[in-house]
């Protein structure tokens, strides 16, 4: 790659990574300090923006400074290559199935109601959430115990799956079971929660409670399809092109082109920085609770010590003043003591 193209991918890294970090600290804080959105998903929420957070702190980091530094990386075969391979797999497979399982939730709550509570319990929550991690943990850990491997791709400038031939029954493992399936899933269940919000969009609905029905106009469901369809279509630009192009390393044994396989890395890596912004900026109840977030930290921010302390003398002082008012009216009102005069024999 040219020593122009390989400048302007690490500015695009080191671009990423602040809009990683800063976006899922943002929806941490978010969700930290607006108690109305930890829901029955608060959970996988965190599992999805803790994994693309370390992406941000770990992986893009490492891909910026090979790529801006142009050093000798460590060999493959070394101990920090292996890890940093194994920490890239595992972080992006654990955010793609926790997002999918929060899509699964979601579709259970929208399309079985009535059944939403007994289905989704919090014991089965919890019991997806430990099987995600595990299934995660398990396939990261293959390549260390020898069924595929980890290798430093001078392309992607990061330590990834060996993308050969050799290795092609872990890769098609991999992108079978952890990332096509997830993705197809996810995308399937957007489709027919969007199918099914345009159906009720044209006729409209009625939602009730125990006091009273009210009628819910089809902008709501309007709203929910275009979250759902922008998601879609981020997770179907940021994955596709990584996964073609990694399949045809595979199976054909060729490498592709480095600005190919550069920018199909630098996409799927995008996934980690749009997923919090997607959740933030598309969700109404989201996008209010920043507002009101941000609102409490600038004041916080702005409020000094010297700036508080002239208030609590002046509740001081308006305390005294009161009291001293109080206490002044209440003597012109009480009535004189009548004193008797002795009188003279």
């Amino acid at each position: 790659m040219a020593d122009a193209l390989r400048t302007l991918y690490g500015a695009l890294m080191v671009l990423l990574g602040v809009a990683s970090i800063f976006g899922n600290l943002l929806l941490l804080l978010v969700l930290l300090l607006n108690k109305e959105l930890r829901s029955d998903t608060l959970g996988l929420t965190l599992s999805s923006t803790l994994s693309d957070l370390a992406l941000g702190l770990s992986t893009i980091p490492f891909g910026a400074y090979n790529s801006l530094a142009w050093p000798s990386c460590c060999p493959s075969e070394g101990a920090f290559c292996q890890g940093s391979g194994f920490i890239f797999l595992l972080l992006q497979t654990s955010s793609i199935h926790s997002l999918t399982w929060t899509t699964v939730n979601k579709f259970t709550e929208l399309c079985f109601a009535l059944s939403y509570s007994s289905v989704w319990t919090a014991g089965r929550r919890r019991a997806v959430l430990v099987l995600v991690w595990f299934f995660c943990l398990a396939t990261a850990s293959l390549p260390l115990l020898g069924f595929g491997s980890y290798v430093y791709s001078e392309s992607r400038f990061l330590c990834c799956l060996s993308f050969t031939p050799d290795n092609r029954y872990f890769v098609l493992l991999w992108m079978s079971t952890g990332i096509v399936a997830p993705i197809v899933t996810m995308c399937s269940l957007y489709g027919y929660i969007v199918y099914v919000a345009h159906k009720q969009a044209r006729r409209g609905t009625f939602m009730c409670n125990e006091l009273h029905c009210y009628y819910v106009p089809a902008n709501n469901y309007l709203r929910s399809s275009i979250v759902m369809v922008t998601t879609s279509a981020c997770l179907l630009v940021c994955w596709l092109p990584f996964v073609s192009v990694c399949l045809y390393e595979t199976f054909s044994g060729h490498q592709s082109p480095a600005v190919t396989s550069a920018l199909s890395t630098w996409l799927v890596l995008s996934s980690a920085a749009l997923n919090p912004w997607i959740t933030c900026m598309t969700q109404t109840r989201y996008r209010a609770a920043v507002r009101q977030s941000l609102t409490m930290l600038m004041l916080m921010c702005s409020r000094t010590p010297l700036e508080s302390r002239p208030q609590s003398s002046s509740l001081h002082l308006d305390t005294a003043n009161h009291i001293s008012t109080t206490t002044m009216t209440t003597a012109a009102t009480r009535p004189p003591s009548s004193s008797k005069t002795p009188t003279a024999p």
